[in-house]
């Protein structure tokens, strides 16, 4: 397991080129310049010449390229904020990286807490009202944006109701978490739910399930312990894809309520700024955190089936 997690491993620096160098060259190339941006009205063509050959802006976009990959992996220096100028990229979003991770855990949490036992409660009631009425619930909640889920969730929470914050972050265990990371988590229970209904339905079918009640043992082990363990592999296979998912909603929900994390920040570099090194360090970190999860994910595998071994021929 060990010489499958390294040579996993040794594909993320060729990932990263590939991303990092796609990202970089698509903000060089795109419309709009930082230096106008910070000048505004009071633009001077030779203040912002001077300030874009201070910034390297004007080197050609591979020697722009090499120049911030170097810092990056020998200092791991993101550069500094275009926007906030004199603060380093890394205390920028060491300070916010943080919120991000607790949002996104408690969304996962509130996914994978729900999804997994409605699905199999639905997939045991097969063919009856119960599997219907989760069936349909599930395919409604998918279908549901973030841009409608949040301003009800705010409607009826906190202006009707009056029981939790509107915007705002204070920790996990705060108030302030419950609206974001029920809209980021709500999409993400419906997929579970058909995954693992879908899954466990298979898995009754398999003779191990028959032996084992055949055997005496009781209805929870054989639930929890043979149907639900082998039926949860389709769910860490889209893992990642909820991960994704819940990345992307990160940039909306943190923006609708106001929470001060890398989202946040990044929306704010791509839309009032184009601070480039924001947007290159977010590249960076979501792709590595992406590939390590992913792995993660791979190495569960033999714990939930121990039939399942890692190898040359499975990494293939």
């Amino acid at each position: 397991m060990g010489a499958y997690a390294i040579k996993r491993l040794i594909w993320l620096p060729f990932l990263l080129i590939i991303v990092t160098f796609v990202t970089f060259a698509l903000l060089r190339f795109g419309p709009g310049d930082p230096v106008q941006l910070w000048l505004g009205q009071h633009q001077n063509d030779e203040v912002r010449e001077r300030i874009r050959d201070q910034l390297g802006l004007d080197d050609p976009v591979h020697v722009q390229y090499v120049r911030y990959m170097a810092g990056v992996i020998t200092r791991l220096d993101f550069g500094e904020s275009f926007r906030y100028r004199g603060q380093p990229v890394r205390e920028l979003i060491g300070k916010r990286i943080l919120v991000s991770l607790q949002l996104n855990a408690a969304a996962i949490i509130i996914t994978l807490g729900i999804g997994i036992p409605v699905g199999l409660l639905a997939a045991l009631r097969q063919g009856t009202g119960w599997d219907n009425l989760i069936v349909a619930i599930a395919l409604a909640l998918q279908s549901l944006p973030v841009f409608i889920t949040a301003p009800v969730l705010l409607l009826v929470f906190a202006l009707k109701v009056d029981i939790l914050p509107t915007h705002g972050f204070e920790g996990f265990f705060s108030p302030h978490i419950v609206m974001p990371a029920v809209v980021m988590g709500v999409p993400g229970i419906a997929i579970v739910v058909r995954l693992v209904r879908a899954s466990v339905l298979d898995v009754l079918g398999q003779d191990y399930i028959r032996t084992a009640r055949a055997k005496g043992l009781g209805e929870t082990t054989v639930r929890y312990r043979h149907i639900l363990r082998n039926a949860l592999i389709p769910v860490a296979t889209s893992f990642g894809f909820i991960l994704a998912g819940l990345v992307g909603g990160t940039f909306i929900v943190e923006t609708y309520f106001g929470i001060p994390g890398v989202g946040l920040l990044t929306v704010e570099s791509v839309i009032g700024s184009r601070d480039y090194p924001v947007i290159m360090a977010f590249a960076i970190i979501s792709t590595t955190l992406f590939v390590v999860a992913n792995l993660v994910v791979d190495l569960m595998y033999p714990w939930l089936d121990p039939r399942i071994r890692l190898g040359a021929g499975y990494a293939a």
